[in-house]
């Protein structure tokens, strides 16, 4: 039995833990990450995930797996549910495990390793939801959590000798001083924050999955938009996003497509806006106003905006009193 790994890594601290610990271990590992676009850990500067980055530093091999469309169904109906927010996380995981259990006969991998631990998750791992995806994704016996795998049965890896169980951990709980410290022994000093994760945990976000699941705009094309900017929904059922700083300004122009309107103030600095949906002339007037509310200029008597459409040269200008904060609020997603 090949003594070979696939594990899930997502880049996030337990995971780059678990990746390390089979490697202390001689395990070959290779990485696999399912993408779907909803993770708030990343390098801005580089560009890269979160789970790129890890993979780089622990110079294991990584399988990218692209699974937004497939993920995008799970949010709108998750068999078990979702958590406190929109995430269907013990979905998700047994949707993620299904496809790594696939890949193993390619790869030459004997078992499956995740960065899990009992108990840090309210949904998804408590002892009974980590049976339950065990079950379904139809992996018992062959996945290793090794962080946590003294507070569970042994696996068939730990019970072949493909890795040692009393050289695995009991660790449990929601406290992360355990695997802060694990990361120091083992010299790994770079990790994201435990606030990072998916995005469907963050309550924002997840206000604005709703709102869009209403409006039948939850799709992959409207995804990246949605974590981004200040959002507004106008009478005539359009999307405003108002960028908060130069960094998300830069997102909006970056995400803006063909049909989308931008606007930008003319003489001053402040937000790139971006209208989404085919909005009336009046429509064009009112995302004019919003945006110059998010500006020094709120109190103005009128300012100039520029508008266009990302495929066209032509670049109008609309002079607006800028919005009340009444109205503003009456709009806010």
């Amino acid at each position: 039995m090949n003594k070979k790994a696939i594990v899930l890594l997502s880049g996030g601290l337990d995971s780059i833990l678990a990746t390390k610990m089979m490697l202390e271990q001689g395990v070959g590992v290779l990485a696999v990450n399912f993408s779907a676009k909803l993770c708030m850990c990343g390098c801005k500067k580089t560009g890269e995930s979160a789970a790129q980055t890890a993979a780089k530093t622990l110079k294991v091999p990584l399988k990218t797996i692209d699974i937004t469309e497939e993920f995008l169904e799970i949010v709108k109906n998750p068999a078990y549910g979702h958590g406190a927010n929109m995430n269907p996380c013990i979905d998700c995981k047994i949707h993620m495990l299904s496809h790594a259990k696939d890949l193993m006969k390619e790869s030459g991998a004997s078992f499956l390793v995740t960065g899990e631990v009992l108990g840090e998750r309210p949904m998804s791992q408590r002892k009974d939801a980590l049976n339950l995806i065990e079950k379904r994704a139809d992996v018992r016996g062959i996945l290793l959590r090794p962080l946590t795998a003294k507070n569970l049965p042994p696996t068939m890896p730990e019970q072949e000798g493909l890795v040692d169980r009393e050289k695995l951990l009991d660790i449990k709980g929601r406290s992360r001083k355990p695997q802060m410290e694990l990361a120091a022994k083992l010299g790994i000093k770079e990790y994201p924050q435990p606030a990072g994760g998916c995005l469907l945990t963050d309550p924002g976000f997840a206000n604005r999955v709703k709102e869009a699941m209403k409006h039948d705009e939850f799709g992959a094309e409207n995804l990246a938009l949605l974590s981004v900017g200040r959002h507004f929904r106008l009478p005539d059922g359009s999307r405003l996003v108002v960028g908060r700083d130069s960094g998300e300004n830069e997102i909006l122009l970056s995400l803006a497509q063909d049909a989308d309107i931008i606007f930008k103030m003319r003489d001053h600095q402040g937000p790139i806006s971006v209208l989404r949906g085919i909005p009336p002339h009046g429509s064009i007037e009112l995302a004019a106003s919003i945006a110059a509310y998010h500006t020094k200029l709120r109190n103005e008597p009128s300012v100039a905006v520029n508008h266009w459409q990302k495929s066209s040269s032509a670049k109008p200008c609309v002079t607006v009193k800028p919005a009340s904060k009444d109205e503003v609020e009456k709009f806010r997603i």
